[in-house]
């Protein structure tokens, strides 16, 4: 099992920044891929970005490509998602998760965190 907390949303003006966490505890942090998903309402839930076990891969959704950033610390079990230059349809439940390798897809994750809410004003 693992257990993933997230944090760090909130409301944020339109071109704001905004930086997520996402601590894990439980199974070895360093053997999972981790990911990123977000899900407006009514909406599906799609990828944003994915890192793998050992951080050398990255994959970005087109929309957030050059706008957001994923890193992981492996000291602090914790994987981030630096925000840039929001604009108000990022608004939506960011959601961390983790899995056996980078994918794009949320049926490739196995644990999921409980979501924040980012919120960007116009």
């Amino acid at each position: 099992q693992v257990q993933l907390v997230e944090s760090g949303g909130g409301l944020v003006q339109d071109g704001g920044s905004l930086r997520l966490s996402c601590a894990a505890s439980g199974r070895t942090f360093s053997d999972y891929a981790m990911g990123w998903f977000r899900q407006a309402p009514g909406k599906e839930r799609d990828f944003v970005t994915a890192i793998s076990a050992s951080g050398g891969v990255t994959s970005y959704a087109d929309s957030v490509k050059g706008r957001f950033t994923i890193s992981r610390d492996g000291a602090k079990n914790t994987v981030y998602l630096e925000m840039n230059s929001l604009k108000a349809e990022d608004t939506a439940a960011y959601y961390c998760a983790a899995g056996p390798v980078v994918r794009d897809y949320p049926e490739a994750y196995r644990y999921w965190g409980q979501g924040t809410q980012v919120t960007v004003s116009s």
